[in-house]
């Protein structure tokens, strides 16, 4: 069978072996509902308990302040509509680069008698801080600024961002799915800033997909999504995918452990990718803000990304064009415009994310196949114009 090699790992990553083991007897034999009283019941009930504190230690929560949903998007809209039906109608303030996962939620309030502002960022991709301060002035009542970015990896301030928003007595959430496992995230000291809640997502650090988690506050009060049968302390009904659960909590786990090694690992392939990409003339975006240290996004003038990441896939590497969660949608990815890049250079655009599977000699493999797939790609728009 044919594997490219994989270079989209902010899209998805590849269950951990120990991950998968973790969870087989929940896919079999330990097949109990963990609301049932019996012992299967129980169980089950044991293991989501574990998981729970395996994920709250992750980024330095109390059990108590875990809510599990089906995925990172769940999460984001559980605290943007939680919150909001239990507030009369105010100001909503998100930044123009986050995931649409939170951006059309809060466009949905926008029509419910909310008044949406979307914090603008500078050509880095960082929230400017001169907006942001005159936002806040105004007194919003939820605010949502993501921790890392999906396409470009740029990375917020959010202490800082948090302890305005405080300041000006608003709900803030963060978006932190592509952070954890690549930084450190710790809620205990993001909550006394003023971060009030915070997303991650298991198949994002090696887990399943369909379990994530909001980490909240318990003095947030949210209206749930999902009524039912009051799982989740009632902000999220449902029975409990336990197996995926379980491979959360062991993800989690194994991602805080190994997190300063792949941060060093990853950072120098991302280096090295980077100095290739200068070489061969590509527009590098968000180089001069922090970033995690997996994430390349560029584009070459005049090149369309969709094209040139199916030439590459066919040549056998895996990238993206944006983010996976937009792949569908044609138009230049929002996170660049917001930046100010110009909308063609912004429809070229390229993502990799670098994972622990990731080589220098694939890297070097895949610059040349990059100047190879260019040279080629350029001769036909010369001979197209």
């Amino acid at each position: 069978m044919f594997a490219p090699v994989y270079l989209d790992h902010n899209a998805t990553t590849p269950i951990d072996p120990v991950v998968l083991e973790a969870m087989l007897p929940y896919l079999g034999e330990q097949f109990g509902n963990a609301s049932s009283r019996h012992e299967y019941g129980r169980a089950a009930r044991r293991a989501i308990d574990q998981a729970r504190s395996q994920v709250a230690m992750a980024v330095g929560a109390h059990a108590s302040e875990v809510v599990f949903t089906s995925g990172g998007s769940e999460a984001n809209n559980l605290f943007i509509k939680g919150a909001a039906g239990c507030m009369r109608p105010g100001l909503l303030a998100v930044s123009a680069v986050e995931h649409p996962c939170v951006i059309k939620p809060a466009e949905q309030l926008s029509k419910r008698g909310w008044e949406l502002a979307k914090l603008p960022v500078d050509g880095e991709g960082c929230v400017d801080a001169g907006n942001f301060a005159a936002v806040m002035a105004r007194k919003p009542r939820i605010v949502s600024v993501m921790l890392a970015n999906n396409e470009t990896g740029v990375l917020q301030d959010i202490e800082t961002l948090a302890e305005r928003a405080r300041r000006s007595g608003a709900w803030l959430h963060t978006d932190a799915v592509q952070a954890v496992g690549k930084v450190a995230v710790d809620f205990r000291r993001l909550n006394a800033a003023g971060v009030h809640a915070l997303t991650l997502s298991a198949h994002k650090i090696g887990g399943p997909k369909g379990a994530a988690a909001l980490i909240l506050d318990k003095r947030v009060e949210l209206e749930p999504l999902i009524a039912g049968g009051g799982h989740e302390r009632g902000l999220r009904s449902g029975t409990e995918n336990v197996a995926a659960i379980v491979g959360f909590g062991v993800a989690c786990e194994l991602a805080v452990q190994r997190q300063a090694a792949l941060a060093q690992s990853v950072l120098a392939l991302r280096r090295r990718l980077e100095a290739g990409l200068r070489e061969l003339g590509a527009t590098l975006f968000g180089q001069g803000a922090k970033r995690l240290p997996n994430t390349v996004c560029f584009a070459f003038p005049e090149l369309d990304g969709e094209t040139l990441v199916g030439h590459l896939d066919r040549a056998g590497y895996a990238v993206a064009s944006g983010a996976a969660c937009s792949s569908a949608n044609p138009e230049p990815s929002h996170v660049l415009r917001a930046m100010g890049v110009d909308p063609e250079l912004a429809r070229g655009a390229v993502r990799v994310s670098l994972g622990s599977g990731n080589s220098e000699d694939q890297l070097a493999a895949f610059l040349n196949t990059l100047q190879a797939t260019v040279a080629r790609l350029q001769r036909l728009t010369a001979m197209a114009v």
